[in-house]
């Protein structure tokens, strides 16, 4: 039987799936992603990933005929290649960038009119560690080759070098979305010729290296394909289902980061979007524009359960965390954004909590509500008027996208049972006609009526300790 890989990398989870052509998973295996040290930098692991990897693949050699193999990967990553090798690893992220190489960046970047990338904290704007690299060595450019993250491993693993528009297009500040085209910036700079050929996110690039063949028992016919950028690849799963495959719809990506795209019946306005809150355009994987806003969901979950050594999505919690909604709602327990300072439509804002509750299942019931406040302003932001399809980790969450749903008013809300939403968005790059097997379900919203409470988040917002900006 004939099979396909999905390769994962997120920021905090790498994760290698088999699949049928029809859309059965067939095994899967993750990894957790470590930080790690070059040349005194934090960087992401391209090493353990690289081994891992390559164990991974001779794990699933006997379990199927691997005819096409995908890369996915998490944005604001670029390797820079030279000579067979990599120069510059991605940078990690979350580190800061110098305040003085950042404002020589500033002065160069263009304005979120022709991007629709926002000035982003720390090294998100992928441009930023390049302009660092740069500053550090202004050789280091010279005969190399620029390649987003998921490309590399599409590299990694063909020989091809590639680049692709969701990759580029994702708060990088070197895309112009309208235009289709690298930036303004990327081209003056001399940036934008350093970077391997654009091409489709699903087109076949090459085959298996032949050293990879022998090392995981692979055939090396097995064609690598370009692969995309992971919240894209999520759009594209959801356009899968009938109900979203023509009309306006948003999908809230929800891992890490909670990112928000609607897909528009009309072109993205970039006017209308505000940079100053976490609003970007991205660009799908046939290089349209797709209105974003987003904040990072996941983490401030994480930070915010860590005292009770809990998690809001855990099948076995949610009656639990369903049973304690009324008691916040009567309390009034609120939490104040934001717990991931730099990131999201209340950055510059400090979290603090509002009546904090005194039992876990409370807390978390709390902190499930804070997160669908967070998203439905997310998607207000985006201007959504159609269905929403929440999926991802934190798709399992009740009190998250049932609050959602109570938000919504006329908007319907739902979730998919199907999984590896990501990689099946991956998978239908190769097979486009492939529907999704998972069954769409509409979330009803809360009984408790939320619209005081909302009201009540809304108004703490803009009283006067508070930046009235909206920032």
């Amino acid at each position: 039987m004939s099979a396909v890989i999905v390769l994962d990398v997120g920021k905090t989870v790498s994760k290698l799936s088999l699949w049928s052509p029809d859309g059965d998973i067939l095994a899967r295996e993750t990894r957790a992603n470590e930080r790690v040290s070059s040349n005194g930098r934090a960087t992401l692991d391209v090493d353990g990933i690289s081994e891992w990897l390559i164990f991974t693949l001779k794990k699933f050699a006997p379990l199927a005929e691997v005819a096409h193999i995908i890369p996915v990967a998490h944005g604001a990553g670029l390797v820079v290649v030279k000579s067979g090798r990599h120069v510059i690893p991605p940078f990690d992220y979350e580190v800061p960038i110098p305040d003085d190489v950042r404002r020589g960046y500033a002065a160069e970047r263009d304005p979120f009119e022709i991007t629709g990338s926002p000035f982003l904290a720390d090294g998100l704007n992928a441009g930023a560690q390049l302009y660092w690299a740069v500053q550090e060595n202004d050789a280091v450019l010279d005969d190399a080759t620029i390649m987003p993250w998921a490309q590399y491993w599409a590299w990694f693993l063909s020989g091809e070098m590639r680049s692709e528009g969701t990759s580029l297009g994702c708060h990088t500040d070197l895309w112009a979305p309208m235009e289709r085209d690298f930036s303004p910036m990327a081209k003056r700079l001399g940036w934008a010729q350093r970077f391997a050929p654009v091409v489709f996110a699903g087109e076949p690039i090459g085959q298996l290296r032949g050293d990879l063949a022998h090392r995981t028992g692979l055939s090396p016919n097995a064609v690598i394909h370009c692969g995309l950028h992971d919240s894209n690849a999520a759009l594209v799963a959801a356009m899968g289902f009938p109900q979203f495959a023509e009309d306006e719809m948003s999908i809230v990506s929800t891992g890490t980061w909670f990112v928000t795209m609607r897909r528009p019946e009309k072109s993205a306005d970039l006017p209308a979007l505000s940079d100053e809150r976490d609003c970007l355009v991205n660009v799908d994987a046939w290089n349209r524009p797709v209105p974003s806003a987003r904040f990072m969901g996941g983490r401030e979950i994480e930070r915010l359960v860590a005292p009770d050594a809990q998690r809001v999505d855990r099948r076995q919690d949610q009656a639990r965390l369903m049973d304690a909604v009324p008691d916040v709602m009567r309390s009034g327990a609120q939490l104040m954004p934001c717990f991931a300072p730099g990131f999201g439509p209340y950055s510059k804002r400090s979290g603090h909590w509002i009546s904090k509750p005194g039992t876990a299942d409370a807390r978390g019931a709390t902190i499930s509500l804070y997160a669908a406040l967070m998203t439905n302003t997310c998607l207000d932001l985006v201007a959504s008027t159609g269905p929403v399809l929440v999926e991802g980790r934190f798709a399992g969450a009740e009190v998250f996208v049932r609050g959602l749903a109570s938000l919504r008013g006329d908007d319907q809300v739902f979730v998919s049972s199907a999984q590896n939403d990501v990689s099946f968005g991956a998978l239908r790059l190769i097979y486009p006609d492939l529907e999704p097997q998972g069954v769409l379900e509409r979330v009803e919203p809360l009984p408790e009526d939320l619209g005081k409470y909302a009201s009540g988040w809304e108004s703490r917002l803009a009283e006067a300790e508070y930046d009235t900006e909206g920032r």
